[in-house]
């Protein structure tokens, strides 16, 4: 951070845009300061006495015109997000009243906050823990409500109880170790026995951790699905259903979709992209007229590939055709589904046995097919061991916690001299405070909170 911690920081909280009430932010020791300057009882300038705590009315002055009617909350040091001392100004929703009053206390002495700094703070000042800290951006970033009631629970501290039990029981072991090398004629050497015992059962309290990885990954960042076909066989019109709006366009003309068009919804708690792509077909010369269509289809390969899971749409309402067997090839060897179309016209093709049959028009077949995608999705979601929610950062510092505690294992089992045991233990515990931020680089916080939005 280029900025200085001590200074006093200001920031839009809210949305910038028309609303009924926008938030701007301040917090630091001179916050008291800056908002006296433009903050006043009525239109004789009369000064408010901030007491701890407290909800105030008045009025915002830029020198003397009057800005707008506004509340301010007081939130004094050290009761507090940040630890600090805190005013957030309510006034009027809008661009340019927002934004003047924000102006205004840069004007007198704030500076703009800088990504995340309000959390960072809260982070120094030991009001947050770092896995705390990381649930509040996983919060204002959950994509559906699951996920972000999943989010909640880290917030009130699930996961960084459960790191510091871990964290206990380690420094409970190592401090009998390092006691015997210190002390060695008033303190016992533990038995190598007991060391593996110990080491074992704090393998297994971080495995119970990591069971959870995996759903945890899925739930934070979604799945893509594509939904892939030849031209005209009904992807638009399948996309348009899923979503319950009018999203693409839908004609009779094969080849309408030129273009990849994603749109993310909630599917039983799980955040899902939809891609609809253009049709694919083999088209044997590219003119003017069709090069766009040729950009699309090679789109659309390459969505094939990237996507997670293939929605393989065919026309029931037509033979079957090598441009199907073409495609369906690209798409098998990952994971998908079969859906057929246009059951409400006769019906002409058998060639898929498992499809799920729906109709666009009808919105026939369609929770069929989200029961469908809700199994394909949730294949790798363990219900039973998500107890704790994980990033890649936490799972990380996890994983090479383990390895030293193995490490340290191996030397129990092959009793070598407690010293080097000592120092993978050491190991251990410096990685699981990685993820409470007990042991943790500038770099690795400046990292983190660098995610987050300005005003938070």
């Amino acid at each position: 951070m280029i900025n200085s911690l001590n200074d006093t920081i200001s920031a839009i909280a809210t949305v910038l845009g028309t609303g009924g009430v926008s938030i701007i932010r301040l917090s630091g020791a001179n916050a008291k300061e800056v908002i006296s300057k433009i903050f006043y009882k009525n239109s004789k300038f009369q000064q408010i006495e901030f007491k701890a705590n407290t909800i105030n009315h008045g009025f915002i002055y830029d020198g003397d015109t009057l800005i707008d009617e506004v509340i301010v909350l007081y939130f004094e040091a050290p009761k507090s997000y940040t630890g600090e001392n805190i005013f957030e100004i309510q006034c009027h929703g809008g661009i340019n009243i927002t934004k003047a009053i924000f102006d205004l206390t840069i004007k007198n002495g704030a500076r703009i906050a800088e990504r995340g700094e309000f959390t960072k703070r809260a982070f120094i000042n030991g009001k947050l823990d770092l896995s705390r800290a990381e649930s509040v951006l996983d919060i204002i970033a959950a994509k559906t409500q699951k996920f972000a009631k999943m989010s909640a629970k880290n917030l009130c501290g699930n996961l960084s109880i459960k790191i510091q039990e871990i964290r206990n029981e380690v420094i409970t072991l190592l401090s009998h170790i390092v006691a015997a090398i210190d002390f060695p004629e008033e303190v016992e050497e533990p038995e190598y026995e007991n060391i593996s015992y110990e080491i074992k059962k704090i393998i297994k309290e971080i495995d119970k951790v990591l069971a959870g990885a995996k759903t945890s990954n899925i739930m934070r960042q979604g799945v893509k699905i594509a939904i892939a076909g030849k031209p005209n066989v009904g992807k638009s019109s399948l996309f348009n259903s899923l979503l319950q709006y009018e999203r693409a366009i839908v004609t009779d003309i094969a080849g309408t979709t030129r273009d990849i068009i994603s749109e993310s919804i909630d599917i039983n708690g799980i955040a899902v992209t939809l891609i609809d792509t253009a049709g694919i077909r083999e088209i044997e010369e590219t003119t003017e007229a069709n090069k766009v269509e040729n950009i699309g289809i090679e789109y659309s390969k390459r969505s094939i590939e990237d996507a997670d899971a293939i929605i393989f749409v065919t026309d029931l309402s037509s033979q079957i055709t090598e441009e199907d067997e073409e495609i369906f090839n690209l798409v098998k060897n990952k994971k998908f589904l079969i859906v057929g179309t246009k059951t409400d016209l006769p019906h002409k093709n058998d060639h898929f046995e498992n499809a799920i049959k729906i109709s666009n028009i009808k919105k026939e077949g369609l929770s069929e097919l989200i029961e469908a995608i809700t199994k394909l999705i949730t294949q790798e979601i363990d219900n039973e061991n998500n107890e704790f929610l994980t990033n890649a950062r936490q799972q990380e510092a996890l994983e090479r916690s383990k390895v030293a505690l193995k490490n340290a294992l191996i030397g129990t089992t092959n009793k070598v001299e407690q010293d080097f045991i000592a120092i993978d233990i050491k190991a251990a515990l410096m990685h699981l405070g990685e993820i409470t931020g007990d042991d943790v680089t500038q770099e690795i916080i400046n990292q983190i909170f660098d995610k987050f939005c300005i005003g938070k």
